[in-house]
């Protein structure tokens, strides 16, 4: 009964103020209000209970109305965020009343406005007491004191009204406002500037405020109003912590340029390597004393990256380029042994040296990752015509140097089954099957076997074709081949190991 009476004595106390007051929750809605504030505003209870305080309070239709609005609303902002009072010296803010006709007035007053959080038992700020004072009459008279007194001159009248104070209390007031708005700019800037950027504070370190690149890079992990070493534990092992501590002790600033960094940038991740470019300057107070650290820089992982990739490129790029000059060179020098005539030479040169191209525009298109050997195969032989050539076999995806050395293979039995075998004139057909054996070391064999064509008989001497075939199964593909020249046609038999992804 003690404490009921005495919550009953402080809502007594509170409704018999004379001076006005008025409680706000947390979304800026009235909850509560003396009668001192009823009389002032000529607003009831009900008509106020639930209401927002800025739709009570808009600032009137006068040219001032909107900025008046502006700087009540900042100053309520500040108390929900800071969880500390503000203090408007002086805000002029307009009044609606009714006249005696009925219709809608505006009044200017001038108040002196104080707005206190009240918080829950967990710090939250629940409620805003706000109380005013009305200073209508001190203004005016303060102005009415102005014009009567000589110029350039402070009458004793007034500085007792408040003149020098309240001149004094407008320019705090006029400096904190363009000083708040500057603050504002510049945490926005710091928050959305595309690099990095983290304030740590004292000996430990403890993070004070970071912007949302530097969320971003440590994986959003919570660490505002920890030390350092707790916050991102996975550094402990890279030196960071020593090098922070030296820049506090030394003063002396530190730099760093593609600089590996181990973070675990998601819950439960493994360290991922980042590569960063950043400065560390120490932040000193008034007596020059190091008393934080400020981190700014980049994230540059990407471009690192990038450059590893594009030096991979040139190096392979470079290694495919030698192996096609080679190539080339080799096919040159076997054509011309095997052709004294220039022009035989020549057609015979294009050829192979068009199946090779044939071959690089496959693996160009899937930017040299590989080829399916079918793709190969029908590359090489769609000059004799699809009606001519049974292809059957599974997808087989084969790697560049592989299907490099097959197409030209192909491209030399093909070219003999034209001039000797069974793509000559006549009806003659070849069929090309293959298939993939052994999963544990996979293995590829090939059977070309020519059907319907003239008899074949086996030459007194190898020609180049021979020589490119043996050659390659044997030397490139690490594989055995074997050629048979029966009087049913031609075939040559062809196993080479596959690597496992191919398979």
């Amino acid at each position: 009964m003690r404490i009921l009476a005495k919550t009953i004595d402080l809502v007594a106390a509170f409704d018999a103020s004379p001076n006005p007051y008025m409680l706000l929750d947390s979304d800026l809605r009235y909850a509560g209000m003396n009668q001192a504030y009823l009389d002032v505003t000529g607003m009831t209870r009900d008509e106020l209970i639930g209401r927002p305080v800025l739709e009570v309070f808009n600032g009137g239709p006068s040219e001032d109305g909107p900025e008046n609005a502006r700087q009540l609303l900042a100053s309520f902002e500040k108390v929900l965020t800071t969880g500390a009072p503000d203090n408007l010296a002086v805000l002029r803010y307009a009044l609606s009343r009714k006249d005696k006709y009925g219709e809608i007035v505006y009044e200017d007053r001038y108040w002196s406005c104080t707005h206190t959080p009240i918080k829950n038992n967990g710090g939250r700020v629940t409620h805003i007491l706000q109380h005013t004072s009305d200073i209508t009459e001190l203004v005016r008279l303060r102005g009415q004191m102005k014009r009567l007194r000589p110029e350039g001159r402070s009458t004793a009248l007034d500085s007792l009204v408040g003149g020098g104070v309240l001149r004094r209390a407008l320019t705090v007031q006029a400096d904190n406002r363009r000083l708040e708005t500057e603050r504002r700019q510049l945490l926005d800037m710091f928050m959305q500037t595309p690099g990095f950027v983290a304030i740590l504070n004292g000996p430990d370190h403890i993070v004070q405020m970071h912007n949302g690149a530097y969320g971003q890079l440590i994986g959003h992990r919570d660490v505002v109003g920890k030390p350092l070493r707790e916050a991102l534990p996975d550094l402990g092992h890279q030196g960071y912590f020593d090098l922070l501590d030296d820049i506090l002790a030394t003063g002396e600033p530190l730099m760093g340029h593609e600089r590996a960094v181990e973070l675990q940038r998601a819950q439960n991740a493994p360290l991922e390597t980042r590569y960063l470019n950043f400065t560390c300057h120490p932040i000193r107070d008034e007596a020059e004393n190091n008393v934080g650290v400020i981190i700014q820089g980049y994230d540059v992982t990407d471009t690192i990256l990038a450059a590893e990739r594009q030096k991979l490129m040139i190096d392979e790029l470079n290694h495919r380029v030698k192996n096609t000059l080679a190539t080339v060179q080799s096919i040159a020098m076997q054509t011309a042994r095997s052709h004294e005539d220039p022009r035989s030479f020549a057609e015979t040169f294009q050829s192979r040296i068009l199946a090779l191209s044939h071959t690089h525009d496959l693996l160009t298109r899937s930017h040299w990752e590989g080829a399916d050997l079918r793709a190969v195969m029908e590359h090489e032989t769609a000059a004799h015509g699809p009606h001519r050539m049974s292809l059957n076999g599974p997808h087989v995806a084969l790697h560049p140097a592989t299907a490099v050395s097959l197409g030209m293979i192909f491209h030399e039995l093909a070219t003999n089954a034209a001039k000797y075998g069974a793509l000559s004139p006549g009806d003659g057909r070849v069929m090309v099957s293959w298939s993939v054996q052994d999963d544990a070391a996979p293995s590829l064999h090939i059977l070309w076997q020519e059907v319907g064509g003239p008899a074949v008989v086996a030459p007194e001497r190898r020609g180049f074709g021979s020589r490119l075939i043996e050659r390659n199964v044997r030397h490139d593909l690490g594989g055995q081949v074997q050629l048979h020249y029966r009087d049913d046609g031609f075939s040559a038999e062809i196993t080479m190991p596959l690597q496992k992804d191919a398979a």
